[in-house]
Parts: structure tokens; sequence; C-alpha cells
């Protein structure tokens, strides 16, 4: 009986440890969920903005949106501003192909973007829907030149035979 009374109360103490704990993890769930939302809905409202790589999750841009990340050493660097002068001077074309701009400029804060895609200096690269790696540019590109290179992707074709079949 003494041991029976023992088990159960620690149970109940295992009961009360876990559920908090429990509670704990979906509540960090729930904020990286919002997180996530908030960076897409962010996106919604204002689709020009420029995003910087700190405040992203690749993971929870997969199937929304096509990541076009300027990575470089400095802000400063030449290639950047040139690559960052062409993409905003163009920004509607980008935004009709749900590509979201990310700017990395800070090689010390190892954001999951530079982790996962390692650029070496001044890098573009363009992340399709599906979250693998399209296109990588050692050197600035051109909206029409990224624009062409969107459009050759399958699932952007699906879009556009999708948006003619609306239209009909």
């Amino acid at each position: 009986m003494i041991m029976r009374e023992f088990t159960k109360g620690l149970l109940v103490a295992a009961a009360l440890t876990a559920a908090p704990l429990a509670a704990t993890a979906q509540d960090t769930t729930d904020v990286a969920a919002a997180a996530t939302l908030g960076i897409y809905d962010r996106w919604l409202a204002e689709p020009k903005t420029v995003f910087d790589a700190a405040e992203i999750d690749p993971a929870a841009l997969q199937w929304l949106l096509r990541p076009l990340v300027v990575f470089a050493d400095s802000p400063n660097d030449p290639r950047y501003r040139q690559q960052m002068d062409q993409l905003l001077a163009e920004i509607d074309d980008l935004v009709e192909r749900d590509v979201i701009i990310i700017t990395d400029t800070d090689p010390a804060a190892m954001t999951a973007l530079r982790t996962q895609l390692r650029p070496r200096g001044y890098m573009m690269a363009l992340v399709a829907k599906d979250g693998r790696v399209a296109l990588r540019k050692p050197a600035p590109w051109s909206v029409r030149e990224l624009s062409r290179s969107i459009d050759k992707m399958p699932l952007r074709e699906q879009e556009i035979r999708d948006r003619r079949t609306v239209g009909q």
C-alpha cells in the first residue's frame, strides 16, 4: 500500500512536471509559427520590402515565396550596391513572380541562409519555392535575366497556366 501511494505520487509529480514542459514546447512552436506568418504577412502587405537575413527562416518560405538572397561582406561592396539598385528599380517584375528580396551583409552573424548557401564575398542566390537553389551568381544580374530564369521553372510555368485558366 505504501509503495503504491509512493508510485502514484511519483506519477502525479511526473505528470505535473511534464505538463509545463509540453506547454512550453507548444508555446515555442506557436511563437515560431507566428514569426513565420509575420514575414509572409509583412511581404503580402508590402512586397517591395527588403528583408534582413537575420529575421528569415528559409524553411518557412518554402512553397510560399522565392527568396532572392544578396550576400556581401559589407553593404559598401560595389557589386552589392549595383545589384540592389537593379532589383529595386524593377521590383514590380519580381513581386509578380513571388520573389522576396533578402540581404545579408554581415558575415559574422552566420544567419541560417548564410549557413545554408555558404557564400564567399558577394553572391546572389535564387531559391525556388520548393527550397532548392535554382541560381547562384558571383556578379550582379539584371531583373530581366532573373525573370527569364524564374519563368523557365516548372512551378512558375504552372502558375502562368493556372492564371490563364482562371482568366478565361
